[in-house]
């Protein structure tokens, strides 16, 4: 009897085995999906091969052991957290564009003129809301700069509205160059 045909491996080694590759498979999903809703189709593609790759053969070795209720286990359990990881990657790859929409009720200026000297593009416009005059700022920026521009929005006014959304594709404008370190990577290139 060889060592993969022992109790160890098949109770112990391939539910592990498999929970790790449920992981990583259902995370290249997770982050394929997110590929494919912003028009990502190159890296959709790249993402879609591999995963389906890791599936296929984690879903024939769960099918050699129908009898291991271990394996049933470690494939559910690889796939709940694959999305959780999936999340926390994307959430860390920061991919992706952005636009905020920031509502004053008092003088923008001073926001609008930091923003400004951070790089930040943003457009100001007065308006109108149920309490009176209001000033609107709306910028796209990268998702990996979101938390800076959300904390100015604190440090300039506390209290201000401010509404986020994803951006599926943005042309000509105002960018920052990325900090993030595969940020040419991952962010589409301006168009001519």
């Amino acid at each position: 009897m060889s060592w993969f045909e022992s109790d160890t491996f098949t109770f112990v080694i391939l539910p592990i085995l498999i929970f790790l590759s449920r992981i990583c498979d259902v995370s290249l999903g997770t982050i394929r999906i997110i590929a494919v809703s912003r028009g990502h189709r190159f890296r959709a593609a790249i993402l879609g091969f591999f995963e389906v790759l890791i599936w296929i053969t984690v879903i024939s070795r769960v099918m050699q052991n129908l009898n291991n209720i271990w394996c049933y286990i470690a494939y559910a359990g690889g796939f709940a957290t694959g999305n959780y990881v999936g999340l926390l990657i994307e959430q860390k790859l920061a991919m992706g564009q952005l636009i905020v929409r920031i509502i004053f009720r008092k003088e923008a200026n001073e926001l609008l003129a930091e923003m400004n000297r951070r790089g930040f593009g943003v457009t100001c416009i007065e308006g109108e809301g149920a309490k009176g005059p209001v000033h609107l700022l709306y910028s796209v920026v990268q998702r990996n700069d979101l938390e800076e521009l959300l904390s100015l929005i604190q440090e300039y006014n506390p209290k201000a509205f401010y509404s986020i959304e994803d951006v599926r594709h943005v042309r000509e404008g105002i960018f920052r160059t990325s900090k993030h370190p595969f940020g040419h990577f991952l962010r589409r290139r301006k168009a001519k």
